[in-house]
């Protein structure tokens, strides 16, 4: 072997020995950076870093996880801890609890215990997986069971955080009891997420579920066949403008010897200013933040005066820069006939003078809803022609043919429903 070689060799050589231990230091930063950024970015969760302790090829991780719960009186704690593995190009930390399983947790997973891991690289790029055993348990005294396939997920984490893949498989489920039985199938979800601005992502998903079914003694069993809701969020503009749309379908109902469908839903939003919408976004949770807050302390008051404060502004910002979202489509089969309808609400975009001359959101939206149904389902349904006879008496609700029609539109605040005039106190 030539000089060259010996040369090449020991430098591959001196790379494998000491690609384990950056790859050690740089898990360990990437850890911390992870843990800064999760707590950072949500008030509800947060990860506590009690210990690291780095070796040469692997190392020991120990934390808490502790999670806010506004019905509890105080956090849930979760004590974890991590076996990290490292490689040449990357690490494996497999996470485990240190004390176990919660007793709820552990009385299902007798034998089995699901799996956590994260798989990092060095470029950035990470991957979670969660595997969740089969499980069957049951109770005697009760009479309860539950029945739990296997199932998986994983998120695949690139560009430091600000991109996602996320899988969710879980084949069925089946909960049980004396008085009611509820059996799951086919559940999936895929989404793919990707950070533009502050509080605002884009990408698509979908969301499939096969069948849910609802049975007890004496009643004829409610089915839900072919679930299907898929959504996409998109920029525009230079990224200065978000707009998305949601369709959720179902195929069929049955509910007893009875089967009708399809039935659609869509939402749309269209051409939300960014900033504004983040602003928007960051006020909700602020307030959410503050209502957990059990005691009503000064503190959680001027918290929520603060975010009413910015959420207005927000508001504001939105309707000057024109927005409209809505429920574009709307069709509901029943054994009576369709229910269909669209209900939608928009604000023009204003000149930088009409922007400082605003005070008000509600002096400029427009917006319309129509609505039409059956009359035999309101003939054949007593409670529900209860509710729709002051509709029709007012005129709100017209009879036209075999079908009852609501025609509304919104300008200068105000209502007109088939020529009814309502008024519209200035809310926002």
């Amino acid at each position: 072997m030539n000089k060259t070689g010996l040369v090449a060799g020991g430098v591959i050589l001196a790379v494998a020995i000491a690609a384990p231990w950056a790859v050690g230091m740089v898990t360990e930063k990437q850890w911390h950076q992870v843990t800064a950024e999760v707590n950072a970015s949500q008030p509800f969760v947060r990860l506590e870093t009690g210990d690291y302790q780095r070796g040469y090829l692997g190392g020991r991780v120990e934390g808490t996880l502790v999670v806010d719960d506004p019905a509890a009186e105080e956090p849930v704690q979760f004590d974890y801890q991590a076996r990290v593995s490292h490689g040449v190009t990357g690490s494996l930390l497999e996470f485990s609890a240190v004390d176990g399983l919660p007793e709820a947790a552990g009385r299902l997973f007798t034998e089995e215990k699901p799996r956590l891991t994260l798989e990092t690289r060095l470029w950035g790029t990470a991957i979670v997986e969660l595997t969740v055993p089969a499980v069957s348990v049951a109770d005697a005294q009760t009479g309860q069971s539950l029945s739990l396939s296997g199932g998986f997920a994983r998120a695949d984490i690139g560009d430091a955080g600000r991109e996602a893949d996320i899988t969710l498989v879980w084949p069925g489920m089946t909960v049980a009891g004396p008085d009611m039985t509820l059996t799951l199938d086919e559940l999936r979800l895929e989404q793919s997420l990707s950070h533009l601005s502050g509080e605002v992502w884009t990408g698509e998903g979908e969301a499939v579920l096969g069948s849910l079914e609802v049975a007890a003694p004496g009643q004829p069993p409610l089915r839900f066949e072919s679930f299907n809701m898929s959504s996409r969020t998109w920029a525009g503009d230079h990224d200065s403008r978000v707009s998305g749309e949601t369709v959720a379908t179902l195929e069929t109902v049955i509910a007893g010897d009875e089967a009708f469908g399809p039935h659609r839903l869509e939402f749309v939003m269209r051409d939300l200013h960014v900033g504004s919408w983040s602003e928007l976004t960051g006020a909700l949770t602020d307030l959410q933040v503050a209502a957990m807050d059990q005691g009503g302390s000064p503190a959680a008051f001027e918290q929520q005066m603060a975010s009413m404060g910015r959420l207005n502004e927000a508001l504001l910002g939105l309707a000057a820069h024109g927005f409209e979202f809505g429920f574009a489509d709307l069709r509901v089969m029943t054994p009576e006939g369709e229910i269909s309808g669209q209900a939608m609400i928009g604000h023009p975009a204003l000149s930088e003078e009409e922007r400082s001359q605003m005070l008000m959101v509600m002096q400029r939206l427009t917006g319309q809803v129509a609505f039409s149904l059956p009359v035999a389902l309101a003939e054949n349904y007593p409670a529900l022609r209860l509710q729709l006879a002051p509709l029709i008496k007012q005129g709100m609700l017209v009879e036209q043919g075999d079908r009852l029609n609501l025609n509304a539109r919104l300008e200068d605040m105000a209502l007109d429903v088939n020529g009814v005039i309502i008024p519209l106190p200035p809310l926002l």
